[in-house]
């Protein structure tokens, strides 16, 4: 195949992908966004809606997913460039914040951001597939050996390319699909043999449905800083969108609702271990077990090849294939360290003042300012490197990442600066001559 060297490793870095190529349809993206979605990372938001915001299930259910229906909108939206110019989406970038900015700024907090969420994964299930071994094969097998092994695995098919991540996710789709079926048996199975045979009683407030919205918004509308990266190989624009929507809302349709189930019975957010450890049938509980493991392998490949385009729109002269090993080197390092997940609520704090401010930015820019079209004259000074400063873009970057950081988390800082970085651009664009 073109662009692919005798060991099948992808090549197309930030050229475009050829349209001979471009042949991906809508329920191949829906099956990679599919499989992505329902991991052990993407339960927290619901579940702390249940357990720390003390919603009812339902509301709580109704909250976060309708907060992420909307970013998920977003983030499908800005998959569309990627179907039509057959570039990565950091690459596109440029378009909308200027080069200075996207390769600077906006590449690096995506590869730290891709980097974290990689170990953090990889630790998680590292945890996971250590008491499995120990405890069905009574092996006890050190945590940084079956780290680096996983991390390793994660790196290499991140590394062989799109062409890996499609052909993964579709191996795994039946097995997650089961998993989740039996997690919800499990759940309804001891609602209905509890002694109390309902859920808790909790109350409804519309102040804390909104905070819970507004957190499952921000945590996936940084996705469209990324979207395109995936959709390139698209036949259309049109079938980008639709299987990137189609499978991410279905995805988290599943995420949010076993979240919240878990929750409000069982008091916990890690609906994995809790139902696999529920069930008194040995074979449905690994199975649960083994459909976690799956999750955060599939997930945990979409932050490794994401991560490696962010670093080559850095770092160009390092090619796809070098940024990509770069990428897994680093990220087997850091899964080496368990540390990294209980220091989660700190980095993920630092890393939103960058991320949110962005994706405010980037969202404003192409669905206001850019009416979804990017011109041809844009494009070419992308291409050579003409249109380096967005002054508008820097100043609302710089001045709403400050505010991020000085107001108080409880006051939900991540919409509030959202929605702000948004005003602030859409009105200093309006004034201000890019350059």
């Amino acid at each position: 195949m073109a662009g692919m060297n005798n060991r099948n490793f992808e090549q197309f870095g930030l050229e475009a992908v050829p349209s001979s190529l471009q042949q991906s349809t809508w329920k191949e993206y829906a099956i990679i966004a599919f499989a992505f979605s329902v991991n052990a990372g993407n339960f927290l938001v619901p579940s702390l809606a249940v357990t720390q915001g003390h919603l009812p299930w339902l509301p709580a259910f109704t909250a976060v997913w309708l907060g992420a229906i909307l970013a998920f909108l977003c983030v499908s939206a800005l998959s569309i460039p990627g179907a039509l110019y057959g570039l990565p989406g950091q690459y596109i970038l440029r378009a909308f914040v200027g080069s200075w900015l996207a390769t600077k700024i906006a590449s690096p907090i995506r590869v730290l951001t891709s980097l974290y969420w990689f170990s953090v994964q990889t630790i998680g299930g590292t945890y996971i597939l250590q008491s499995v071994v120990s405890n069905f094969l009574n092996i006890h097998i050190p945590f940084t050996l079956l780290a680096v092994f996983t991390a390793s695995l994660m790196a290499y098919l991140a590394l062989v390319g799109y062409d890996a991540v499609k052909k993964v996710t579709r191996l795994f789709l039946p097995i997650l699909i089961i998993g989740q079926s039996l997690m919800l048996f499990v759940i309804f199975t001891e609602v209905s043999v509890s002694s109390e045979n309902s859920f808790p009683n909790t109350t409804f407030d519309w102040g804390i449905f909104f905070f819970y919205m507004s957190l499952a918004f921000v945590q996936f509308v940084s996705g469209v800083s990324a979207s395109s990266d995936m959709t390139r190989y698209a036949k259309s624009a049109r079938q980008g969108f639709s299987g990137m929507f189609l499978g991410n809302s279905a995805g988290y349709l599943m995420t949010a609702l076993i979240g919240t189930l878990v929750a409000a019975f069982f008091q916990s957010t890690n609906p994995f271990v809790v139902l696999s450890e529920a069930t008194t049938n040995t074979f449905i509980g690994l199975f649960i077990t083994l459909s976690g493991l799956l999750a955060m392998i599939s997930i945990n490949i979409g932050n490794a090849y994401t991560g490696g385009f962010s670093l080559l729109n850095t770092w160009p002269s390092l090619g796809r294939l070098r940024s990509a090993l770069l990428f897994g080197i680093v990220g087997v390092i850091l899964s080496c360290f368990p540390s990294l997940s209980t220091e989660a609520a700190y980095i993920i704090s630092i890393l939103g003042a960058g991320i949110v401010p962005l994706s405010a930015i980037i969202v404003v820019d192409y669905l206001w300012n850019k009416k979804m079209s990017i011109s041809e004259e844009l494009m070419m000074n992308v291409v050579l490197g003409s249109y380096k400063i967005n002054l508008a873009a820097i100043l609302t970057f710089t001045f709403m990442s400050i505010a991020y950081l000085i107001i108080p988390k409880e006051f939900s800082p991540g919409m509030l600066i959202f929605i702000g970085s948004s005003i602030v651009y859409f009105s200093l664009h309006k004034y201000i001559v890019t350059k």
